[in-house]
């Protein structure tokens, strides 16, 4: 199989030489070239034929943002991961370059303590996505999910009334959530918890762009943060995000627990907490994303009888997560990114009067 060309752009040498190093010292990829700004990347693209693009953020000349948008209109498929600083204008600029068309982003180390310490936490970041986004990871169908997909409960012919809906994404999913959490309307029903795999400050930053262009109101998690419908809470970067129940609310718990499936936040968490205290009631859903984060926790939703709705392959970015789920047979529904607000319209009006038939248009 052919290496995976990669065109690293990025104004600082010594970033530039980092992580040409660490990329070539794996065999199956290949840096075809650099540009120290976005004009001379996008100069380079016929010459290179990249199959993915790393593009930095600040650079003079032609930014990244700026950079992008052009190559967005020259290569409309290519899969560019963004360089981005751990810092309220590097989520903001991470954020917009997601909503113009990136396929995800690298934040770059900051405070490691060394630069072994540094390179290893870019190697173990951007290798895996580089080879995602590449089609190099296969989706998951092995034996064990299958053996999981035999002992699934049976769906229920109809669905139960639905008390909360939890979602759970990953790679691909602010783009994702803003597709679909704009469509629902300002009295939806359902009280929302969310996990979106990302660091500090940057969920802040999600939250905010989010609660912006939708007509529910979208907050970043905190604790003893009351669920009320209408309203959903994105769990914080480095913090896992579970319910409890106190007195008649149910309320967030925010702990700083081991990452599980390597990530804090993670899906499965929230999920088992959710599946704890509204079992039957509970409206699941997994969206695009690497791994299998949340494959436990719609195991425990299913057998509690609630509800599991996952994206399509088709329509995500990566279909890791959603597609763990389904090749488990854990998936009530599989359904495309733009059926999606319907589906949990519909679902959340059993049980309730009814108020709405379509989704609201974006």
């Amino acid at each position: 199989m052919p290496k995976i060309r990669v065109l690293v752009v990025d104004d600082a040498v010594v970033v530039r030489r980092l992580v040409t190093d660490l990329l070539s010292a794996d065999p199956d990829v290949e840096v075809v070239g650099v540009a120290a700004n976005g004009r001379l990347a996008l100069a380079k693209l016929d010459q290179l034929s990249p199959d993915l693009v790393t593009l930095d953020i600040e650079m003079p000349e032609m930014d990244g943002l700026e950079t992008l948008v052009h190559l967005r209109k020259l290569r409309p498929k290519l899969p560019v991961i963004m360089f981005s600083t751990l810092t309220e204008r590097g989520a903001s600029a991470t954020m917009e370059a997601l909503a113009r068309g990136a396929s995800d982003y690298v934040t770059k180390p900051a405070n490691v303590g060394s630069v072994t310490q540094a390179q290893a936490q870019i190697r173990d970041e951007l290798i895996p996505k580089i080879k995602v986004l590449c089609g190099r990871v296969p989706t998951p169908r092995t034996p064990a999910l299958a053996a999981r997909a035999a002992t699934v409960p049976p769906r229920l012919a109809l669905p139960s009334r639905a008390d909360i809906l939890a979602i759970g994404v990953s790679t691909g999913g602010p783009n994702a959530l803003a597709v679909v959490l704009p469509q629902l309307p300002a009295d939806f029903p359902l009280p929302i918890v969310i996990v979106q795999h990302m660091p500090p400050v940057f969920t802040r930053c999600l939250a905010e762009r989010l609660s912006g262009s939708c007509r529910i109101e979208v907050r970043e998690g905190e604790e003893g943060g009351e669920l009320r419908p209408g309203l959903a809470w994105i769990a914080p970067g480095d913090f896992h995000m579970t319910l409890r129940r106190v007195g008649a609310a149910v309320r967030l718990v925010l702990n700083q627990d081991p990452p599980e499936n390597s990530c804090r936040p993670a899906v499965d968490p929230l999920f088992r907490s959710v599946a704890e205290l509204y079992g039957a009631q509970t409206l699941s859903l997994v969206l695009t994303g690497m791994g299998h984060d949340g494959l436990r926790g719609a195991e425990l939703i299913r057998e509690a009888r609630g509800q599991v709705l996952a994206q399509d392959e088709s329509s995500s970015v990566v279909w890791g997560m959603p597609g763990a789920v389904v090749s488990a047979g854990l998936a009530d529904r599989v359904l495309p990114l733009d059926g999606i607000a319907s589906e949990l319209m519909q679902r959340a009006q059993v049980g309730r009067p009814l108020r709405f038939t379509q989704p609201l248009a974006r």
